[in-house]
Parts: C-alpha cells; sequence; structure tokens
C-alpha cells in the first residue's frame, strides 16, 4: 500500500489542496511503521514545495 500512496502522492504533487488531502487519506490505510517511512520519504521529496503541509499532517499523527 505504501508504493500505492506514492504514487498517487507523486501524481497530485501539483496542487497543494489535492496534495494535502492524498496524504491524510494515506493515514487511514496505513500501518505505523508504512506511515514511518511515508514521513521520511515526503520529507525527503516535498520539504521543498509543501513543508507546512508536511508539518502540519505529520504533527498531528500518532507516529
Amino acid at each position: 500500500m505504501l508504493e500505492y500512496v506514492k504514487t498517487i502522492l507523486l501524481k497530485v504533487s501539483f496542487d497543494k489542496a489535492l496534495f494535502e488531502k492524498e496524504l491524510r487519506k494515506a493515514f487511514k490505510v496505513l500501518v505505523v511503521e508504512e506511515i514511518k517511512q511515508l514521513k521520511q520519504w515526503c520529507y525527503d521529496k516535498f520539504s521543498g514545495m509543501y513543508l507546512r503541509i508536511l508539518n502540519r499532517v505529520f504533527s498531528k499523527a500518532k507516529v
């Protein structure tokens, strides 16, 4: 499921609102270990564009 979520996030990364929506949806389908991996991947890939969104979404996560 993690690879699927990554694919979706890459495809919607052109739109800030859509990116945040899909990132939030990912928490419903991933287990804790996958969320940790997703967090690292997202910060590596998207911190330049969406740092605020990443901080907001992952700060509320139970990781």
